[in-house]
């Protein structure tokens, strides 16, 4: 899956900011602690304040090893 990178500065402007009809950005960090948001997040921004979305680099996904709870 292809996401979107994101500076961590980038990452805190984002948390809590609508991108489509109600629906909130949720920047999270992927297996190399990197910041990212989902294709569908970027595709769907539609507010002029944030296209900036648009023009991140992206890179493969790699999701966190779940850890168990003892």
């Amino acid at each position: 899956m292809i996401v979107y990178l994101l500076t961590k500065e980038q990452m805190e402007s984002l948390e809590g900011k609508c991108y489509f009809n109600g629906t909130f950005f949720n920047p999270i960090q992927d297996a190399d602690d990197n910041w990212i948001i989902t294709e569908e997040e970027v595709n769907l921004a539609t507010y002029e304040d944030i296209l900036w979305v648009k023009d991140l680099p992206t890179i493969k996904y790699k999701a966190k090893e779940s850890q168990s709870i003892i």
